[in-house]
């Protein structure tokens, strides 16, 4: 089932220019720059690997098809590059000098195994290739090992949690102890989330490749709900003291711009990309000068972000231009995305037609959040008392049991209607069973309002 999202909770100084230099009067011979310092070197190593990592394991686990042992040799290539940058210098191409390194080291490696010369024969054939590959025969097909790795990270062998684990591992580059910290889990069960999920990749022989037809859409639909949940956890934490983790939200945001660049025919890609491009758009104003959550009705939207408005109005529309037949889920997410976003006030919301993109969501989506979302909208187009009718339809709903925002919405629609005593009763108990602490100081809040 796709992840939906949840609903709002309502329901530097400008650089200046340096200083031109005056050229001395009697110009002396330019002498070689200084080799740069270790210290430097070593940062300069740190971020390229960071940028370029996911291309190397993608290029390296073609050749060895094992992810585990293939981030292992990009591994031995960036000690390679600590060892000799700072001698050497930094060269011109340090991506190109980092995967050279990382696949001679493949190859070297499989020149090792029991398959001596079938295997040292295919790659010998392969890195000789140095002209760009042809186009595929198969219109269908795809030739990326980027795209591979996003597919075989995203694989169905392997848990949700575990996925998210590798997918941040592999492609956007974080560590372990990252990792860890965004989604306030202990490092060693991080680790042995990563860990189990490479031996299980290989155990299972996933085939580092892109599935065609019907697989392919299957999924692909796993690959977008793992970089979406990535997004959700930056977008509205779990759990902690943040209500935003912003580093989530880019390292998803930069895998879907990644995603929508190799896929450039899934309306599905570009609806995801819309999706998370309009909803980062309004980060800045969510939360105030302490921390705290901004309810959407009260928030600032001269600081929402207008380039990534604009990206996400460009993707939605390429999202439309490739979709055929009924839209897809996150088709109709950025949808209603870009209806806040084309409001200048709170009050020129169309709700109306949130409402309705909501419904025909839950037709191509069924779940208990969507109509949750819906309610919201229709309160909103229709008044408190429709939603409210809705919103008790789905109290009795075990999905939702535990879910804070039931009782959250449900407040808001109360002390709308002025059922003040029964709207503070359930902003109490939202606030009772959400674990991210200022969504629980918002609701108390709310719930301390007076009468």
């Amino acid at each position: 089932m796709t992840p939906q999202p949840t609903p709002d909770p309502q329901p530097s100084s400008d650089p200046q220019p340096a200083p031109v230099q005056q050229p001395p009067s009697d110009p002396q011979p330019a002498s070689p720059p200084p080799p740069p310092r270790p210290d430097r070197t070593a940062e300069a190593i740190e971020t390229v690997f960071r940028m370029e990592s996911p291309r190397i394991i993608a290029g390296v686990a073609r050749v060895v098809r094992d992810v585990g042992i293939a981030e292992e040799l990009a591994q031995d290539a960036l000690v390679a590059a600590l060892e000799q940058w700072p001698r050497d210098g930094v060269p011109d191409n340090p991506g190109a000098w980092l995967m050279s390194t990382a696949r001679h080291r493949a190859v070297d490696l499989v020149r090792r195994r029991e398959n001596y010369a079938r295997k040292l024969a295919e790659i010998g054939r392969d890195l000789s290739e140095t002209a760009a590959p042809q186009e595929p025969a198969d219109p269908d097909d795809i030739d990326d090992d980027l795209l591979r790795l996003v597919f075989t990270a995203c694989h169905p062998v392997l848990s949700t949690e575990a996925r998210t684990a590798l997918t941040l591992r592999l492609l956007g580059g974080l560590t372990t102890t990252e990792i860890a910290r965004a989604f306030l889990v202990p490092e060693p069960t991080v680790a042995q989330r990563i860990v189990r999920a490479k031996r299980a990749l290989a155990t299972k022989n996933v085939a580092f490749e892109v599935p065609h037809g019907p697989d392919r859409e299957a999924r692909l639909g796993s690959v977008l709900d793992v970089i979406y949940l990535i997004f959700n956890e930056g977008y509205a934490a779990t759990a902690g003291d943040d209500w935003l983790r912003p580093s989530l939200c880019e390292d998803a945001l930069r895998l879907a711009r990644v995603l929508s660049g190799l896929m450039p025919k899934e309306p599905e890609v570009h609806g995801l990309t819309a999706l998370l491009e309009l909803q980062a758009s309004r980060t800045a104003a969510r939360t105030g000068p302490s921390g705290e959550p901004v309810l959407l009705k009260e928030q600032n939207r001269s600081r929402w972000n207008r380039m990534l408005i604009a990206r996400g109005i460009t993707a939605l529309g390429r999202a439309e231009a490739t979709s055929s037949g009924a839209p897809g889920p996150y088709l109709l997410q950025a949808a209603i995305a870009a209806c806040h976003a084309h409001a200048y006030t709170y009050e020129e919301t169309d709700w109306s037609r949130i409402a309705t993109l909501y419904g025909l969501l839950a037709v191509r989506s069924p779940s208990p959040v969507v109509e949750l979302n819906r309610a919201v909208a229709v309160s909103m187009s229709e008044g408190p008392a429709a939603a409210l009718a809705l919103v008790d339809a789905l109290t009795g709903d075990p999905a939702l049991r535990d879910y804070h925002l039931l009782p959250s919405v449900r407040g808001d629609l109360l002390a709308r209607l002025g059922r003040t005593a029964e709207a503070r009763s359930e902003f109490e108990r939202a606030a009772s069973l959400t674990r991210n602490e200022r969504e629980r100081d918002l609701l108390l809040r709310r719930a301390a309002e007076p009468s």
